[in-house]
């Protein structure tokens, strides 16, 4: 662990990570949304994995939803997104994607959150704007987290981003996260590891740091 003026600076994936100040994000897996994803189901199987290891870690863990508002109290760059994602002439005839409540808007049933968990409802593509997401992993005691699921390009890229402003460190578990365009994705890897403010590793790495911290018998 490199150390200066006080501070311990970590560098490796061993370093940052530990429960007391590492959580799991899980983005956006949700029943209407991995099915959208050539490779959702691949994507899926592999934060399984990754989720029963931060569980066994004593890791805490968030999930994400994307939420859509009634059209009537959307707004009008949210209206401008549905038309572009919607292919609509006119925003009068998008319809909310992912209403509350809906089958769609659910996370995936193989990936079902515990009551013990967190679920962070957005209407944005970072994770930290308008949520209360910020607030609970500082009030945790956490400055650091793994991030996997879908879209890279569309929401992770941002929540990545965004996080690291907020002196966050980011670890983005790269064959755990989906894009529904694939050089899109790779563009948006290659971002963010040029950029340098986060982790990129691989899903058996990351569960191996997170087993790490499982309990015997556990």
């Amino acid at each position: 662990m490199d150390r200066a003026f006080g501070l311990d600076v970590p560098s490796t994936l061993d370093e940052v990570c530990h429960p007391s100040r590492t959580a799991l994000i899980v983005y956006d897996m949700q029943a209407g949304i991995v099915p959208q994803i050539a490779a959702g189901r691949a994507v899926a199987d592999k934060i399984r994995e990754v989720l029963q290891a931060a569980r066994d870690g004593g890791f805490r863990v968030f999930f994400t939803r994307h939420m859509s508002l009634p059209s009537e109290v959307t707004g009008a760059s949210q209206l401008r997104r549905a038309k572009q994602w919607q292919r609509a002439d006119r925003a009068a005839d998008t319809k909310p994607a992912f209403p509350r409540d809906s089958p769609q808007f659910q996370v995936t049933p193989e990936l079902a959150p515990l009551p013990s968990e967190g679920l962070v409802d957005k209407i944005t593509m970072s994770a930290f704007a308008g949520t209360y997401l910020d607030m609970a992993l500082r009030d945790c005691g956490i400055n650091s987290f793994a991030i996997a699921g879908i879209a890279l390009e569309v929401g992770l890229e941002p929540t990545v981003r965004h996080a690291a402003d907020l002196g966050y460190i980011p670890i983005v578990v790269t064959d755990a996260c989906g894009a529904g365009n694939a050089a899109a994705g790779e563009r948006a890897l290659a971002s963010l590891k040029f950029a340098g403010d986060a982790l990129l590793t691989e899903s058996d790495k990351i569960i191996a740091a997170f087993r790490r911290w499982k309990q015997p018998g556990s």
